[in-house]
């Protein structure tokens, strides 16, 4: 006797196992690739942090002595707090400046195509070398650079400004300039996404534009500010030739350290030095990650 309870329960069940199976065919590709280019690549530098290290050679022998190393050495502390301290900086110094432009691009442009042309106008200088638009701070930071000439010709300043360049204010500079367009993006994405009906409602309430700033735009846009973060921290964090440029190796940061070590075949110290870096940077995207939900808020 025909039963239409089985019926339907195989009608029901046969379709839902075949999405599972095509998921699991759909990511299967990027989780071979994270686990091949990514964990395992982790793993052995950890790995690698334990063996011995001579002043010449290195031995597949698990020892503290690499960490021990590095926790002990100003020169590897003075570097891992140099790298906090300007990555501080830089994080702080993007947000002042790409914040205003963001929100310019963002909710004051109302064309759309005017949007996209100042967007891509950002990022113009990516289509040069990196190496270039790093050196192109030399001649605008030097003591007879473009900033000092322009201030000494303004009646500014008498004599040249040399902390300009060589210094960590060069490093800074530089690095906020290389970078600013990660926060800019982001922010006008989410600028963008804001209803213009919400403002004008606050208006038609009385409300001017700094509470209306302070409690709808800002809020609206703190996952913007939040995915600018992560990618600003996650390359200043891991930068070396911006500081080796701009500093004349006067700054040095954990990447600096570690391309040094790996020049010197110290790979245990190298790997040391990866992985506080590789936890710092962890360390940073799992506290941004906690300001705002990006799952609910995306």
């Amino acid at each position: 006797m025909h039963n239409p309870v089985l019926t339907e329960e195989v009608t029901v069940t046969e379709p839902a196992a075949k999405p599972s199976r095509m998921a699991f065919w759909l990511v299967l590709p990027g989780v071979v690739w994270m686990l091949l280019f990514l964990v395992l690549p982790i793993l052995m530098m950890v790995y690698v942090s334990f063996w011995t290290q001579t002043t010449f050679t290195i031995k597949p022998v698990l020892t503290l002595q690499s960490w021990i190393t590095f926790f002990s050495s100003d020169t590897y502390l003075g570097a891992l707090w140099t790298t906090v301290r300007i990555w501080l900086l830089v994080l702080v110094a993007t947000v002042v400046v790409g914040y205003p432009a963001a929100l310019f691009v963002g909710l004051f442009v109302k064309n759309k195509t005017l949007q996209t042309v100042l967007l891509v106008l950002c990022v113009i200088p990516f289509w040069t070398s990196f190496l270039i638009r790093v050196l192109a701070w030399r001649p605008m930071l030097g003591k007879e650079g473009a900033i000092n000439m322009i201030l000494m010709k303004l009646g500014l300043v008498t004599h040249p400004i040399e902390v300009l360049l060589f210094s960590e204010l060069s490093v800074i500079i530089g690095m906020t300039q290389i970078y600013c367009v990660f926060m800019v993006g982001p922010i006008a994405f989410m600028l963008g996404r804001i209803e213009p009906a919400i403002i004008e409602a606050a208006q038609d309430l009385g409300a001017g534009f700094w509470r209306i700033f302070r409690t709808i735009i800002l809020p609206m846009s703190m996952p913007g500010v939040v995915v600018g973060a992560i990618f600003v921290s996650v390359m200043v964090l891991g930068e070396f030739a911006t500081s080796a440029a701009l500093s004349g190796r006067k700054v040095n940061l954990l990447g600096n350290i570690i391309v040094t070590q790996v020049g010197s075949l110290k790979w245990a110290f190298a790997a040391v030095a990866g992985v506080v870096l590789t936890l710092l940077m962890g360390l940073v995207v799992a506290a941004l990650l906690r300001v705002v939900d990006l799952r609910k808020e995306l």
